[in-house]
């Protein structure tokens, strides 16, 4: 099922209860205490971008950061982070067109490493925690390599719980809810389409 398609009344509803769910997710994972870095923002970015219009897909990390930075607090790395998971979310929604187990955890992967390398090297050009020289850039890498593995753990944990709960979904409650006409028989065809 790729949620792209969906046309109907109630599949917009379907849109709207996932979107409202995983954004609460993020925000909540991102507001209760946690390991550093362990957060579910670049897995819901991955989600929403292979299976949603882009610009649902592009709502969800955004809020999700927007809402949960105003109750944490706003930090000058705003624009870094954000526009991380927003490029994440736009590259899933241009690059994964079939839902695979292989090409999901290698998006993950992907969307770990983007994320620490851009955020590393933001923290390296505020010029304030390391001097600005290839030393400086270096040691921001070096330094955030503890954060990096909870980033990749929780970035991993994530996409696996939610691309796993969606084929499930997929498998067994949509023919449900095809069957008794909650979502439009005709909307949802095909898993990998």
């Amino acid at each position: 099922m790729n949620l792209r398609k969906l046309t109907q009344p109630s599949d917009l509803t379907l849109k709207i209860v996932l979107v409202t769910v995983l954004v609460l997710l993020a925000v909540f994972s991102r507001v209760m205490p946690h390991p550093a870095n362990f957060a579910p923002i670049a897995a819901i970015a991955l989600f929403g971008g292979a299976i949603l219009p882009r610009k649902w897909a592009l709502t969800l990390p955004l809020s999700a950061m927007v809402l949960s930075d105003l109750v944490i607090g706003l930090h000058p790395l705003i624009f870094f982070t954000w526009g991380s998971f927003a490029l994440i979310a736009l590259a899933s929604n241009v690059f994964i067109k079939k839902i695979q187990p292989l090409t999901v955890i290698t998006a993950s992967l992907g969307a770990s490493v983007f994320f620490y390398i851009v955020t590393n090297f933001a923290v390296w050009a505020q010029g304030v925690m390391y001097p600005l020289t290839l030393s400086g850039l270096g040691q921001s890498y070096i330094n955030a390599i503890p954060f990096f593995r909870n980033t990749l753990l929780g970035d991993l944990t994530y996409t696996v719980a939610l691309f796993g709960v969606y084929a499930i979904l997929y498998k067994y409650v949509i023919p449900t809810l095809k069957s008794h006409r909650i979502l439009s028989p005709n909307s949802v065809n095909s898993h990998n389409s």
